[in-house]
């Protein structure tokens, strides 16, 4: 909105503009002002009280202000009264009533259309410096599509060629009425290269060459190529959601780790092989069936995906080649069998071979069921084995702690016996070897202390040091937190700024483009220039008035000491003869006379000065239209005491 803070005394020229300014305004609020009406002078009274409803809706949300003019007198003159009540509310200093909404004139209303344009709020101008939310503009896109088909033409159900209609003004296109596609969005996924963009990550030739070679484009992975670009959104949408959460689970527990982000990859990926490695190998211990895996298989292939091989990491125990050499066959045996089978087989009827290799197919079932029971036993026992061969070592370690503290006791009771012959001379070698025993501790003290003190100060140093470091870290850690919470939020606001400019690039392209706003700054701007060269004008008169005034005071002043000295003369002369007596009565006369010349000339100053305030008085109620409001409010009174007599004969009737 542009704001008008304009002087009530600007000249007439100016007034066309600045009325130009302020309907457009109006018209930029709702206001329903005819293009044809140029000047607030030709403004109704219905146009005066929807102008000053729709600003005081704006501003103070009170929608309890009715917009168009009642039938009643009554009403009407409360509505002017509640309209004066909400200005004053708002700060307007100058007399306001009633009469100013009704009876207006062109001055008054200028001056209360303007204080209520100034007051409007930001939000209702061109834009708003905000980003909106994403309900305020799904509302404005739903809300410019229903003005959209509300533009359009209604085209009747029989005039539709199976629902095809057309839309748009200058460019035209048709579509389904009511659905936004006639086909049904089928996904596919699409295998797209990984690894080309990245800086230093070598990818293997045959993959390189698959990539360049043999991997089609992805718009013919898809079976249709209008689902490339669904399928392109699905993929992109995925893996941007693959993206923010891991990047969520980085900055809340990554972070913590003191690792790098690669780092970090790397050993999450591991340990979640482990994981799958541990689940396996915990599946594979109970085969259910001749289709389960067997445990060396399974190494194998854990191994390979470790990355290593696995014939040359494969290590069995004793008990697993026992088992190999106890039911593994030679292949000779193997060969040899299968050619003394192949005869006997060849007499056989179909049927008769169907049911033998059945027969054999449940004797080696039994037999593997055997085996597998056996198995399951022999781990039990090897459990037991186990758990017993612990709890035996167990003991041992035991047996041999004590064993190490009886040989102790021994030692030490052996040679105190040893020493019990010779007992004072043993006593006072303890004694000594007590008070060398003593003395070197002492030294050692000291020397410990010697040592110990820088080596306890660095220590504290270090400490100190190793504490600053993490605490910086721990700062370091949560201002990259902020500074990512803040560069979600850039990115947020970014979105919704990008949004917003959508809306009013699409707002503005629906305005009417008839407003020249440069043409109305230029005018203010030569408005604001004319209003400092008419305070300039004043201020150089004012200076010329003060001046003149000095002057005045200056020469009033030399006149009366003037007067002074020479009555003073003359009155001394007058003592000597009739002659000098005249003069000085003339001299007093000629005094007298000045005086009220003097008089009459500031008397005549400030008829001149009231001739013209009346002049302007007289001006400003003929601008008033003195008449013309007299006149409606004559017919309004008549109206009133009609409206009167009517209300009374009604009660009466009432009665």
């Amino acid at each position: 909105m542009i704001k008008v803070r304009l002087l009530s005394a600007c000249p007439r020229k100016n007034m066309e503009e600045v009325d130009n300014i302020i309907l457009h305004s109006l018209r930029s609020i709702g206001c329903d002002i005819p293009q044809d009406l140029q000047t607030i002078r030709e403004f109704t009274t219905n146009l005066v009280i929807e102008s000053a409803s729709k600003c005081l809706h704006l501003i103070t949300g009170d929608t309890s202000l009715p917009t168009t003019l009642p039938g009643s007198m009554s009403a009407r003159f409360r509505l002017g009264a509640s309209l004066a009540a909400a200005c004053k509310d708002l700060g307007f200093s100058g007399e306001i009533g009633y009469q100013t909404f009704l009876y207006s004139n062109e001055h008054e209303l200028r001056r209360v259309i303007m204080f209520l344009i100034e007051k409007l709020p930001k939000d209702t101008s061109d834009a708003v410096d905000e980003p909106l939310g994403a309900s305020v503009l799904l509302n404005r896109r739903i809300a410019a599509e229903i003005k959209r088909q509300l533009d359009g033409f209604w085209t009747p159900s029989y005039c539709k060629n199976r629902d095809v209609v057309w839309q748009g003004t200058k460019k035209r296109h048709w579509h389904f009425e009511g659905v936004s596609s006639i086909f049904k969005p089928n996904v596919t996924p699409l295998t797209v290269p990984k690894g080309l963009g990245e800086t230093g990550n070598k990818l293997p030739k045959d993959l390189r060459a698959y990539y360049e070679k043999y991997l089609p484009v992805v718009t013919k992975q898809v079976h249709q190529e209008r689902d490339a670009a669904m399928s392109i959104l699905s993929m992109n949408s995925s893996m941007n959601a693959l993206n923010a959460e891991l990047e969520s689970e980085w900055s809340q527990t990554g972070l913590t780790t003191r690792l790098s982000e690669q780092e970090y990859r790397k050993q999450k990926k591991e340990k979640a092989l482990q994981r799958m490695k541990t689940e396996m190998q915990k599946s594979a211990k109970k085969p259910e069936g001749p289709s389960s895996l067997a445990p060396v298989d399974l190494h194998d292939l854990l191994t390979t995906m470790s990355g290593g091989d696995a014939k040359s990491q494969i290590k069995g125990s004793r008990f697993t080649h026992t088992k190999k050499l106890q039911f593994a066959k030679d292949d000779d045996d193997i060969i040899a069998e299968l050619g003394s089978q192949k005869p006997k087989d060849e007499g056989d009827t179909e049927e008769e071979r169907q049911r033998k290799r059945e027969e054999e197919l449940s004797s080696l079932k039994d037999q593997f069921q055997e085996l597998t029971t056996q198995l399951d036993n022999m781990q039990l026992e090897i459990k037991q084995a186990k758990s017993n061969s612990n709890q035996m070592k167990e003991r041992k370690d035991l047996a041999q702690s004590k064993k190490k503290e009886l040989e102790d006791t021994y030692r030490v009771k052996k040679r105190t016996i040893d020493l019990l012959p010779d007992a004072e001379n043993n006593i006072m070698k303890l004694e000594q070897l007590v008070e060398n025993s003593t003395q070197r501790l002492v030294n050692l003290a000291t020397q410990w202390e010697s040592h110990r003190e820088p080596l306890f100060k660095q220590y504290r140093e270090l400490k100190a040091t190793s504490e600053t470091r993490v605490s910086e870290l721990e700062v370091t850690i949560s201002e990259i937190k902020r500074l990512r919470e803040k560069m979600k939020a850039a990115a947020e606001e970014a979105r919704g700024k990008e949004d917003l400019f959508k809306q009013l690039v699409a707002e503005y392209e629906g305005m009417t483009k008839d407003v020249n706003r440069s043409a109305y700054t230029q005018r203010i701007l030569e408005i604001v220039a004319n209003i400092n060269r008419q305070k300039q004008d004043i201020n150089n008169v004012l200076a010329d008035t003060r001046t003149l005034q000095k002057d005045i005071n200056f020469l009033s002043g030399k006149l009366e000491r003037t007067y002074t000295e020479v009555d003073e003369l003359v009155f001394k002369d007058a003592k000597q003869s009739e002659f000098n007596r005249k003069v000085y009565k003339l001299l007093a006369n000629v005094h007298e006379k000045f005086a009220e010349l003097v008089k009459s000339v500031e008397e005549t100053g400030a008829i001149m000065r009231e001739i013209r305030e009346l002049e302007d008085q007289l001006d400003n109620l003929n601008e008033k239209e003195i008449r013309a409001n007299l006149e409606q409010v004559t017919s309004d009174l008549k109206e009133m005491k009609q409206e009167n007599a009517a209300a009374m004969k009604k009660m009466k009737g009432s009665e």
